[in-house]
Parts: C-alpha cells; structure tokens; sequence
C-alpha cells in the first residue's frame, strides 16, 4: 500500500482526533504517526491484516458469484419442491439419485469467492438461505460451477414460471462433474 499525501494528511488528522478524544479501541494513534511520517506504509498491512485488502474485488468475481448463488438457490429451491417420486429422477453423472445442496467456494484456493458470499448473505441481505451451509467445499470450484452455469444461464429466463424439472436439474448437475 502507499499512501499518497492527502491519506497522510487525513490519518494524521484522525490520530490527533481520537488521541484528544482517548479513544482506546482503534488503531493507536502514537502507531499511526510513526507510520506516517516514517514512512511505513506497509506496517499498516502487518499491524491491521485484513483491512487493507491486496486485491479489490473484480467486477467478474462479483458477477460469478452472483450467477453462481443464483443457481445454487434455484437448485435448491427446485428440489426442495419435487416430490418423493420426482426426486429420484434428480442423478448425478453416476446416473444416483443426488440430493444437491450447495458446497460453497475453495477456502485456499478461492478465498475471494468466499468472501463475496459471505459479504451477499452477512451483510447485504441476499442470498441468506445459504446462511447455514460451510461456504468452504475444500475443492477448487471454479470450473465446476462455470460449466454448470454454461447449462443453467439458458434455462434462467424461463424460471420465472416455477423451479426447474427434474431433467433440468440433472443437466446442471452433470454438467458440473457430479
């Protein structure tokens, strides 16, 4: 991170404000200073990780995981109304019966996917139904969940009229390997 010299200026400005306040619970401002004038930007990486993040979340991560909650929640919601008889009809690539529920984003490998998730479902009120699910499948997901949004993306104009049928959801499924 490198500060330009209006930032500077600003949190120099703070660290006055909550030292004259005694704040406590923030960022020292004795700290700040020090990082300022010396210099130190990257101290603020190390001293507060997670704030600065190294990289801004793309417009394409946004927009996948987007598509991809969406058709999670209409997998979902699709099989949630089936009957005993049409879910049998729901199978895998083994040609078994599945029972699909969302398996969420690689934690190592796509942290950046998880964190959009969570963002949707914590703090923006979307997606919420996902809420209870472990978001981290511990697999790269990726490439699973583009080919099966190469199937559903199609079939998502005429859902407007109920959830999927049993031969649609098979389709999506299949297409992701399962």
């Amino acid at each position: 991170m490198e500060l330009t010299k209006p930032e500077r200026l600003i949190l120099y400005m703070l660290s006055q404000i909550s030292e004259k306040l005694g704040i406590e619970d923030g960022v020292d401002p004795a700290f700040l200073r020090e990082v300022i004038g010396g210099g130190h930007d990257w101290a603020l990486d190390w001293e507060l990780p997670g704030v600065f993040p190294q990289e801004i979340d793309s417009p394409e991560d946004v927009s996948f995981v987007t598509d991809v909650l969406d058709m999670w929640s209409f997998i979902e919601w699709s099989y949630d109304e089936m009957d005993a008889s049409a879910k049998v009809l729901v199978v895998g690539t083994n040609g078994e019966p599945y029972a699909p529920k969302f398996p969420g984003f690689d934690g190592n490998n796509e942290p950046e996917l998880i964190s959009i998730a969570r963002l949707f479902m914590n703090h923006m009120g979307r997606f919420e139904s996902f809420k209870t699910h472990d978001l981290n499948s511990h697999h790269p997901t990726r490439t699973r969940y583009s080919n099966m949004l190469a199937t559903f993306l199609p079939l998502r104009p005429s859902l407007a009229n109920g959830p999927l049928s049993p031969a649609q959801l098979s389709s999506i499924l299949q297409a992701k390997g399962f």
